[in-house]
């Protein structure tokens, strides 16, 4: 039987549940235990998909095609293993399937309500990665602050399943906020205490309290939250601000997390965790011997989150390189060809993010112009490759008004159009092309370079595509297509021989780079822009010592 561990959150959002829950899935993984993680969100959307950017940050989407919460990336680039649908979990999609099965005529002759009808789709959607029998663990991060209204169905949910498991196969992990008082010179436990009890006023009472704090704690402190909210003092773990969110396993297994757990869980422990592997790219990225600087030019970069899973790609292609990343952001919306010399002034490379809309496009495709004109190292994801095709078609091709028809319906070249497959579909949430597809590569193109194998499979989630009917006429002008679908012609990728490095792809394989498997497409492209920033210094000695000092 799987045991059971549940992340809660109290005092404010933000404070990195998820990253909690995926450090701990690390060290209980690392020391051989079979584990996964799922989110239950307890928002109304029945995912994220139709959420803008700037409301809920990236949407991840995973290799079955489900469009899921931000925290999954944080899952997978732990943990090194694939989520799925089962892995996210919403209050829309709770209802949703309540409301089915309502009117499907399953409670004939019953009112349908919270309790138990809604708590019992939640417990069950809990259990159900348990019951497949190929994890020994399943944490839970419940989503949202513990207080908020939307959030009490599934605290109820938890409380009935530590009744119905028992406290050997089911623990509370519960992370709160210790703040510093700068004027003062004091951290104050008292927001964690009011947390703890409106917890425990719920039914749900914590095993652990895992406290965020910019300040180290002390023992007394210790003591004191352990007094007032009933945990013993080895319970109550520092969890204090650290560098890069890949510190926060060592931290958590200094705190000993993990042993704690598994001693209320009554888990044997047989091996020390085997961290090698995490060690070694942390080293890397603690001491790089050299730097690149990378724009990334997007239209909702006021917002990190939007562009998550690019920036850890950022982080692992940069270990691997033994190269510090500096990712600077520029906002496609405030580029022209007038000042998109002085926008990209001093990068190494510049990546064309993902999107949608026309907001920014003409910003987006000066930019990819005036990298594929520099020869600077330029990567297009999605969108991002969309747009490198539409500036070929304009200034290259001769098709002055080339353009995609999301954009601009009445383009009289259309070298991106809507798939064949979305002209008929008006509905927006979970329509897109959605998940793992395969792609076979050409033979001595940079993609092959890139991979070393001629077939591969990534993640897509788009309704336009590359219009084949200028296939033909691009690849004379100069602009291959070295990665296409074998099912359906689809291309997945483009490139230019002859540039130092440019690459753009149909698909996000942000979505699949992990610390132990950092992407291939980063690292290339890392790579590419380190041996820019070299040409550069070796060409202007004065800029060669400056970025000495800088480092």
């Amino acid at each position: 039987m799987a045991k059971y561990i549940f992340v809660t959150g109290g005092v404010t959002s933000s404070l990195g549940k998820g990253i909690i829950a995926a450090s701990l899935a690390k060290l209980l993984q690392a020391r051989g235990l079979r584990v996964t993680i799922q989110k239950f969100d307890p928002y109304i959307n029945v995912d994220p998909g139709t959420l803008n950017p700037y409301e809920h940050g990236e949407c991840y989407v995973t290799e079955d095609g489900a469009e899921t919460d931000l925290d999954l990336g944080h899952y997978e680039r732990f943990l090194n293993r694939p989520t799925s649908q089962a892995n996210n979990v919403t209050t829309g999609r709770i209802y949703q399937t309540v409301i089915n099965k309502e009117r499907e005529g399953a409670y004939l002759g019953k009112t349908v309500q919270v309790i138990p009808h809604i708590t019992d789709e939640i417990k069950r959607r809990v259990l159900l990665l348990g019951n497949e029998g190929q994890y020994d663990i399943v944490i839970t991060e419940v989503g949202g602050t513990v207080g908020d209204i939307e959030s009490l169905p599934y605290i109820e949910a938890v409380r009935q399943l530590q009744w119905e498991l028992g406290n050997e196969n089911c623990l509370v992990v519960h992370l709160t906020l210790i703040p510093y008082l700068r004027a003062a010179k004091e951290l104050k436990t008292k927001p964690t205490q009011h947390s703890v009890r409106m917890l425990s006023e719920n039914g749900v009472h914590p095993d652990i309290i895992v406290c965020r704090t910019e300040e180290p704690m002390t023992y007394d402190l210790k003591k004191k939250i352990a007094l007032f909210c009933n945990v013993n003092v080895d319970a109550v773990i520092e969890a204090n601000d650290v560098p890069t969110i890949y510190e926060v396993p060592l931290e958590m297994m200094r705190e000993k997390l993990d042993v704690i757990c598994m001693q209320k869980l009554h888990i044997p422990i047989r091996q020390e965790p085997e961290l090698s592997r995490w060690r070694e790219f942390l080293d890397k990225l603690k001491y790089p011997k050299s730097k690149v600087t990378v724009g990334l030019v997007g239209k909702y970069v006021e917002l990190q989150d939007a562009y998550k899973s690019i920036l850890e790609s950022f982080i692992h292609a940069g270990a691997v390189n033994e190269c510090k990343v500096v990712v600077q952001y520029i906002h496609s919306e405030f580029i022209t060809p007038e000042n998109v010399e002085e926008k990209l002034a001093g990068l190494d490379g510049v990546l064309v993010a993902p999107g949608f809309g026309h907001r920014g496009i003409e910003g987006k495709i000066a930019a990819i112009q005036y990298a594929r004109e520099h020869q600077i190292p330029f990567f297009g994801i999605c969108l991002g490759m969309q747009c490198a095709v539409i500036e070929f078609a304009r200034h290259v091709m001769g098709l002055a008004e080339a353009h995609s028809t999301e954009m601009n319906p009445a383009t009289p070249d259309p070298v991106i159009d809507l798939m064949e497959e979305q002209k008929k579909i008006t509905a927006k949430g979970g329509t897109m092309r959605l998940g793992a597809y395969p792609c076979e590569i050409k033979p001595g193109t940079l993609a092959e370079k890139i991979y070393g194998t001629r077939m591969i499979s990534e993640r897509h989630r788009h309704r336009y595509e590359f219009n084949n009917r200028y296939l033909e006429a691009m690849e004379k002008a100069g602009m291959i297509a070295s990665g296409i679908n074998p099912e359906t012609g689809l291309v997945e990728i483009i490139e230019l021989p002859g540039h130092p490095f440019f690459f753009g792809c149909q698909y996000h394989p942000e979505l699949k780079s992990t610390v132990e498997n950092p992407h291939p497409a980063f690292v290339a492209f890392i790579k590419a822009a380190k041996s820019y920033a070299e040409g550069r210094k070796a060409s202007n000695p004065l800029h060669a010592e400056s970025s000495i000092h800088a480092i």
